[in-house]
């Protein structure tokens, strides 16, 4: 075997290992590091808790450095083990790999930064892959496919919400006036939104009657609002049949591969190079 040959048999291999959970080598590969994950995510937050890093300082900064070494070396291995490294770097998972990485090396210069490592918790996204929840890997994809489907008639409906808040926030600002914490317009329109969205801080709230029977109209109104986004993206969801497995491209890294299937759907590349 030349040394391409042994290459290209290592990287495969290692591919196999690092980004595909239906090897037995895979699984425990994303297991561990699941179990680093989590056990990262708790190191910072029991840091952030005075009198404990008081105590355990020293074990919580050399568990963390041994942590992010680890995940160190586990970012250059998944580099070496695709053919187009940069399109790992540039995808959800690398940029997340990546931030979760950096902030230990951050903290020697600027201090504090150590705690963003709890962006660590996004990289447990992987459990659907690890676990290899198929159907709810498919339900995920088809939320986001039936989201930018949607994405139109979204973009279309939030504009008029904020239209009809600035409305309503402008006629609350004419009834309930200066004396009743109504200020100005922006302010009426942050009480809109807040009061359509039913969150009700309670910060501002209408005094005179006819305030009050605006504002009980907006809440209510609120309420059948929220249902519309909703039914958009159900409909949408209706029209989309997806059926996925667990198998990255080693080229482009691109997932929901159908089963058997031999050549990438995006790029063509080969799937499983023997």
């Amino acid at each position: 075997m030349s040394s391409e040959q042994k290459k290209s048999s290592f990287r495969h291999r290692l591919h196999e290992i690092i980004y595909e959970a239906d090897t037995n080598a895979g699984k425990v590969f994303d297991v561990v590091l699941l179990a680093a994950i989590l056990a990262s995510v708790l190191f910072v937050m029991l840091e952030s808790v005075e009198s404990f890093d008081t105590k355990y300082h020293t074990f919580l900064n050399i568990a963390e450095w041994i942590i992010t070494i680890l995940f160190t070396i586990e970012y250059i291995l998944r580099l070496i083990a695709i053919k187009k490294p940069w399109k790992y770097v540039f995808s959800f998972y690398g940029i997340i790999d990546l931030l979760s990485t950096l902030p230990k090396y951050l903290s020697l210069i600027f201090v504090g930064t150590h705690h963003l490592a709890a962006l660590r918790a996004l990289r447990l996204l992987r459990v659907f892959r690890i676990l290899k929840l198929a159907r709810y890997i498919g339900a995920s994809n088809r939320l986001l496919v039936a989201l930018r489907a949607s994405r139109a008639k979204i973009a279309v409906f939030l504009f008029f919400i904020v239209i009809l808040c600035i409305i309503l926030g402008t006629v609350m600002y004419m009834v309930e006036g200066e004396e009743n914490g109504f200020t100005s317009i922006p302010r009426s329109v942050y009480w809109a939104i807040v009061t359509m969205t039913t969150v009700g801080y309670g910060d501002i709230a209408p005094h005179t009657p006819l305030g009050q029977l605006i504002a009980s109209v907006i809440m209510i109104l609120g309420y059948g609002i929220i249902a519309i986004p909703t039914g958009i993206v159900s409909s949408e969801m209706t029209k989309t049949v997806l059926d996925v497995n667990t198998q990255a491209c080693p080229s482009c890294l691109k997932e929901n591969h159908k089963d058997n299937a031999e050549f990438c759907y995006n790029c063509g590349s080969i799937l499983n190079e023997e």
